[in-house]
């Protein structure tokens, strides 16, 4: 005999996790910890972010094309499937959202979502993560693998999600959804 299935999780036993300030996501059903972010990790996630920074803000003005709010490990909640994710980055276009999106876990699904892929990771932001951002139709995801020293930018399908872009180490890239800059790999990679 193998053992009981384990019980769901559900939305109403995660919340009081996260209002203590536990680092955990409801993946599947299951309360998975985030890992501790390291450093070098960190410091990844700043890179991105500051390399979005001409699209970090209303559309329009003197310093990029704006029209994006870009957060980072905000808890978000995709309703259909019940489960609450803290991506590392994830955007929301400001068309879509004229008010930048609140609330915790916020309601609002995100136009863009970015993981940086860490030890023990891999498997629920390439497959766990990625069935739910399908299901919830959301546009772009994009994958940074800090190890192998790639970025995978994925765009939604009805179908399944389609690889638009593979980069590397030394890449130019113009990458969707932010096609109106440049972005060095080096840079994202933190290795400039």
């Amino acid at each position: 005999m193998g053992a009981p299935p384990s019980k769901r999780v559900t939305l109403e036993e995660f919340l009081p996790l996260v209002a203590n300030g536990e680092p955990f996501e409801l993946v599947d059903g299951e309360l998975v910890r985030k890992a501790n972010p390291t450093p070098e990790h960190g410091y990844d996630q700043a890179k991105i972010v500051a390399s979005l920074g001409p699209m970090n803000r209303r559309t329009g003005g003197p310093r990029g094309p704006g029209g994006w709010w870009i957060m980072t490990e905000v808890d978000t909640h995709y309703a259909k499937t019940g489960e609450v994710f803290r991506h590392d980055i994830q955007g929301y276009r400001c068309d879509l959202h004229p008010e930048r999106p609140t609330g915790c876990p916020c309601p609002h699904v995100p136009q863009w979502a970015c993981e940086v892929l860490s030890p023990g990771s891999t498997r629920i932001d390439w497959i766990k993560k990625q069935r739910t951002l399908h299901a919830h139709a959301v546009p772009h995801y994009w994958v940074l693998d800090p190890r192998e020293q790639t970025l995978t930018v994925l765009r939604h399908h009805p179908d399944a999600y389609l690889v638009v872009l593979t980069a590397q180490r030394g890449d130019v890239v113009r990458a969707e959804p932010f096609g109106e800059i440049e972005l060095e790999l080096d840079e994202l990679l933190g290795l400039t």
